[in-house]
């Protein structure tokens, strides 16, 4: 019997990205504890003392942006918070993923529930509701600048707190009319402040943010074992993985990877018989990988350190201190996200940059016993040829999305804004360039284990015989031409649901083998 999890205790327990997605996913279930719900009364109440006398403060009883100056009477603040969303809510563009809008939610919770965004316990159950109801706000993509937060975005996720908006719910898209109709809700009336705490905020670029993490991590597991799997079908030198050589150059990401391959690679009868070959070394794409695998492993890293700060942090404005002390500050600001982003980008754009590369020379025929286009009957047939094309123009797409969006600034708001990180554009590149990662490696995938097969009867390691086993069930050895696009649906599919790493662990896990490393913590887990 499944033990059940602990409840996450959102604005208490310390959030990771793993954690995020499993709250998203449903597989964890996330609750107010009373230690946080005590603080989020006591913010709220500050909030409406200052209304009560008067006191000034930025978005609770003025206007927004460049109206910070103009004052808002107590009877006109609640209009004030509504307002705010729907003047708000300019979003353009296809809507984004649900799991990505509800990783928004989950986040937003979770910094609210720190309290010190003076929101009520109100509000914030509802948007519990949300998640633990599946209904789930629909986004669209385009419109934030990442400072003052993600406005737009998070504005259309609130929307249904008032019945407007649009709602995926129960496999249907309804409008904010239609899911209080079916669901008996009725509309949230927001306090003082509280329109201002749900927009302004990180979590649209955050988000993104978690999901690079995790889909990145995937796509730098598959770099490992397909690269490995290409050393072998090409015959490449396990001497550019040994561990005497990367103590001389000892970056983590380096010493990880190599190890890795190295253990991939163990007991292998194909590299046995390279030992006395006349080749004395390989080309970059093959020599390098502990190298360049290794760079982007440390850019992960990198990313994940930053993130899980973001994830514990209070990130609207102002923000209520202290019943004596309010802040209005820029903890909405982008930048250290937006930067980290467009640095995951160009890591995961090199990964696939490397992996087309090796796809290339799988093709050229230099390699003892594979034939040129892994087809020894060509001329009739085209063989693998054009399956290059394809990576060649992802991994050219994936160039021309590295140019770093937080370069960028436009000023907003009149100029109060003057300064804003693009975060948000940076957030979705890296996606995109992961989901052409995803397909080069796929390729990639098929090319490796046809130049495999010219390896028999010898054999290799046993993880990567059964990677191989597990790549044959779903596309078969190719002989003569065919529609390749079908080969190659199977094959993102496989890396996209983590077939192949399943293989490896499952196989690692059976044999009593090990791929673990010195960095495996840092490195595996999220």
């Amino acid at each position: 019997m499944v033990a059940t999890p602990q409840p996450f205790l959102f604005g208490e327990d310390h959030l990771t990205a793993g954690m995020a997605l499993s709250l998203a996913n449903g597989e964890v279930k996330g609750k107010i504890s009373k230690q946080a719900l005590q603080k989020i009364r006591e913010s709220h109440a500050t909030v409406l003392d200052i209304i009560e006398k008067g006191l000034p403060v930025y978005g609770i009883n003025t206007g927004f942006g460049p109206l910070c100056t103009t004052s808002i009477s107590k009877e006109e603040t609640r209009i004030l918070q509504k307002n705010i969303l729907q003047s708000h809510s300019v979003g353009v563009g296809a809507p984004i993923a649900n799991q990505l809008a509800k990783l928004m939610l989950v986040l937003k919770v979770h910094s609210l529930a720190r309290g010190y965004s003076g929101i009520s316990e109100t509000t914030l159950n509802r948007i519990l509701w949300h998640i633990e109801h599946d209904a789930i706000p629909v986004v669209p993509s385009q419109g934030s600048v990442g400072a003052s937060g993600d406005l737009a975005p998070l504005s259309h996720l609130f929307l249904p707190l008032l019945g407007l908006g649009k709602v995926a719910y129960k496999d249907r898209i309804l409008s904010g009319a239609e899911f209080f109709k079916e669901t008996k809700l009725q509309a949230i009336e927001l306090g003082p402040k509280e329109g201002l705490a749900l927009i302004n905020g990180t979590q649209f670029i955050t988000a993104h943010a978690v999901m690079v993490l995790d889909r990145l991590h995937n796509c730098l597991a598959h770099a490992d074992v397909i690269g490995a799997m290409m050393v072998e079908g090409l015959q490449g030198s396990i001497k550019p993985f040994y561990k005497e050589l990367h103590a001389l150059r000892p970056y983590k990401g380096t010493i990880h990877v190599a190890k890795r391959i190295q253990l991939l690679l163990e007991g292998s009868e194909i590299m046995e018989d390279h030992i006395d070959c006349e080749r004395v070394q390989d080309p970059y794409s093959l020599r390098c990988i502990p190298q360049v695998h290794g760079a982007s492993r440390n850019t992960w890293l990198h990313l994940k350190e930053l993130l899980e700060v973001e994830l514990n942090s209070v990130t609207d404005n102002p923000l209520i201190i202290n019943k004596d002390l309010t802040i209005s500050g820029g903890n909405f600001h982008g930048q250290p996200l937006a930067m980290a982003l467009d640095y995951a980008c160009l890591a995961a754009s090199e990964l696939g940059n490397i992996s087309d590369r090796r796809i290339y020379l799988a093709l050229e025929g230099n390699s003892p016993g594979i034939p040129k286009l892994l087809m020894k009957q060509t001329g009739i047939n085209s063989g693998y040829m054009i399956l290059q094309y394809t990576s060649a123009a992802l991994a050219s797409e994936n160039k021309g999305l590295c140019f770093p969006a937080s370069a960028d600034s436009i000023p907003t708001s009149l100029g109060q804004e003057d300064h804003v990180s693009m975060g948000s554009i940076s957030g979705r590149k890296a996606l995109q360039v992961i989901e052409n990662v995803e397909k080069i490696m796929a390729i990639e995938l098929l090319t490796a284990a046809q130049a495999f097969e010219f390896r028999k009867p010898l054999r290799s390691g046993v993880i990567l015989e059964m990677v191989h086993q597990e790549v044959r069930k779903k596309v078969s050895f190719a002989t003569q031409d065919r529609v390749f696009a079908d080969d190659i649906e199977a094959g993102i599919q496989m890396v996209q649901d983590k077939t192949i790493i399943r293989v490896v662990n499952s196989v690692s896990k059976k044999k009593g083998l090990s791929l673990r490393t010195p960095f495996n913590k840092e490195f595996e887990v999220y």
